[in-house]
């Protein structure tokens, strides 16, 4: 009997584990369900709208990279709990579409695992929940270390920048992170 005990608890260790990941994916996207709507009915209303009872963060944004087919709901601040149901506008940064540099900050390996398929040329789309659609195109992307970023948020053109963890398939914390910058296209005339 004690033969078979060893594969029975490492099969249960795995199972958990198993289970942990599926249970940390299948809550990103159930919260990007209840994001969605949220964020629909807050442009209906022009109001903050949260997403259930408890939330302590509002859906500001969707970003949609339509090339690659990738879209995400953004909350409002970025503390380990807004960022645990979707990506977040940093605070003291500026709405996208306002003069300055509109820093959004998610996870590699739920919300912004698209990150590492837009390509420099992309069209970045920033819908905000007052109903305002701005137009932004990936120019540049860097590596840098978490506390030296280099982003002047109060630069005077129109800019963002979408910030994850690196490397994209790293399975522990690091202290680099991704900058994909980008560029406000000017509204058509």
């Amino acid at each position: 009997m004690p033969r078979f005990l060893a594969p029975l608890v490492l099969a249960l260790v795995g199972l958990l584990l198993f289970g942990q990941g599926a249970y940390i994916h299948a809550k990103a996207l159930l919260a990007q369900v209840l994001l969605e709507r949220a964020f629909e009915n807050a442009i209906a209303t022009g109001h903050a709208i949260k997403p259930w009872a408890w939330a302590d963060t509002w859906p500001v944004a969707r970003i949609e990279v339509k090339r690659i087919h990738a879209s995400a709901i953004v909350l409002a601040g970025s503390s380990g709990q807004a960022l645990a149901f979707g990506p977040g506008h940093v605070e003291l940064t500026p709405d996208a579409g306002e003069r300055g540099v509109a820093v959004y900050s998610g996870h590699r390996d739920t919300h912004f695992r698209f990150l590492k398929n837009v390509a420099i040329g992309d069209e970045i789309e920033i819908a905000r929940s007052d109903g305002k659609r701005v137009r932004y195109r990936a120019d540049a992307t860097s590596v840098v270390r978490f506390d030296q970023s280099g982003i002047d948020p109060f630069t005077s053109r129109h800019e963002l920048v979408l910030s994850t963890c690196w490397p994209f398939d790293a399975l522990t914390p690091g202290a680099e992170r991704y900058l994909l910058h980008a560029t406000m296209i000017e509204p058509d005339s």
